[in-house]
């Protein structure tokens, strides 16, 4: 057993269920392989994810990506939280391939986070690999440690944005993305 899996086999203890009746035998390996999967982000790069998908253009129109579905995990609480990123930006000579946009929502997403820094990170990365003249990002998500437990509100979402360059510098340019990226 490893060490993850022995801490989930000594959670369920904790909890007073019994990890050795035939519901939950293999519980704490799965739990630990889950568990391992929703970090995998903390083991991923930026350069593998974007793996060269860097492409010269002479395109200087803004290009949005919207809708990408992500799940994160809370880290104050290690609950989910679920939604969608849309990414714009104004490229300068050079794009980026369009799955890569989200690898790298996912590659931040994988993490125990929190949107504020998730929604920094995204545009970060967009606007290091691209060299972009700006880039805008807006996250919209529904965060189970509000849903499921405290004030236990189904119906809220939390949306936050980043827009760094152009995006943050011109009022014309940010309303063109927020009008294209239909938020």
């Amino acid at each position: 057993m490893s060490k993850l899996e022995t801490l989930y086999h000594d959670v369920l203890s904790e909890l007073g269920e019994n990890p050795e009746r035939e519901g939950l035998l293999d519980t704490p390996k799965r739990a630990a392989k889950a568990m391992q999967f929703l970090t995998s982000g903390y083991t991923t790069e930026l350069n593998d994810v974007v793996n060269g998908a860097v492409f010269s253009s002479d395109n200087d129109e803004m290009v949005v990506v919207q809708g990408i579905e992500f799940y994160s995990m809370c880290e104050h609480h290690m609950l989910p939280f679920i939604g969608r990123a849309h990414i714009g930006y104004l490229p300068e000579g050079k794009v980026l391939g369009l799955s890569k946009f989200a690898r790298i929502v996912d590659m931040f997403g994988r993490r125990l986070q929190i949107q504020e820094n998730m929604t920094k990170q995204i545009a970060e990365a967009v606007e290091e690999v691209t060299g972009c003249r700006g880039v805008g990002v807006i996250i919209e998500a529904q965060h189970m440690c509000m849903m499921m437990r405290g004030v236990q509100k189904q119906n809220s979402k939390m949306r936050t944005s980043v827009m760094k360059g152009v995006f943050r510098e011109n009022p014309a340019t940010r309303d063109e993305f927020m009008r294209l990226a239909g938020v």
